[in-house]
């Protein structure tokens, strides 16, 4: 079973946090899918980590591009686990598929917003209920991260 955790975001956009978890993941040599709520949302996070820091690289690509199986980390707006990834990251309130086959899966959501809070909550709810070990880490005011529940 997989292990879920969410990540609350309230000090740093999921622009500044997600790379740095996406480099963890890779560290770890992990393959990792992270999973957006809208095709246009996709777009700006495979534009932003193509130049999100001038001394870093994160191989990438999009479900839409050729070869996705062979991808360290993949960007989709679907359910599916493409190239096989062992960590999914869900944001912008996407809809999480069957998480059963990852090692591990991180909701990463939005504190000021509403909807995303609303969702997450929902979420909880469903992935305590399916048996998973599920662990609540928010953000300190220097945006290191700090353990709930």
């Amino acid at each position: 079973m997989a292990d879920i955790l969410f990540y609350h975001l309230t000090e740093s956009t999921l622009e500044e946090a997600l790379p740095g978890l996406l480099e963890r993941s890779v560290e770890r040599g992990w393959r990792a899918v992270v999973q957006t709520g809208t095709e246009e949302r996709r777009d700006a996070l495979d534009q932003h980590l193509w130049t999100f820091r001038d001394d870093a690289f994160l191989a990438h690509a999009t479900d839409r591009e050729a070869y996705p199986a062979e991808q360290p980390i993949l960007l989709t707006t679907g359910g599916g686990n493409q190239n096989a990834a062992q960590i999914r990251f869900l944001v912008d309130g996407a809809a999480p598929p069957e998480l059963s086959g990852y090692e591990r899966a991180v909701f990463l959501f939005d504190g000021h917003d509403a909807a995303q809070l609303e969702a997450a909550r929902g979420h909880w709810k469903t992935m305590k209920e399916a048996g998973h070990p599920v662990t609540y880490w928010q953000q300190t005011p220097d945006r290191r991260w700090e353990r709930k529940a």
